[in-house]
């Protein structure tokens, strides 16, 4: 009967040193979880403000303006306007 009580107390303190070793390591795991999502979060915004700036840079007045200023690129007259057919005129 000692022996069975001892190989039951030995188990019982193994089993328990395992629980407090994985709530342990889940807690490290949460803390890394966490800081991922503060991670990714600022990532988002970041990402946004971004997409606001290409919006910004990318806008069709500021091309044109740029493109006038720095170029001396302008809208051409109707007279040197050449459409070209690319299909020949087939349809």
């Amino acid at each position: 009967m000692d022996r069975r009580l001892a190989l039951l107390v030995a188990a019982v303190m193994i089993s328990a040193l395992a629980v407090v070793d994985l709530r342990q390591r889940n807690r490290m795991d949460f803390v890394v979880l966490q800081a991922l999502r503060r991670q990714r979060e600022n990532l988002n915004v970041e990402r946004g403000k971004l997409l606001l700036e290409e919006g910004v840079w990318s806008e069709h007045r500021r091309v044109e303006f740029l493109a006038r200023r720095d170029l001396g690129m302008s809208m051409p007259k109707p007279d040197q306007v050449v459409i070209v057919d690319i299909d020949g005129g087939q349809r």
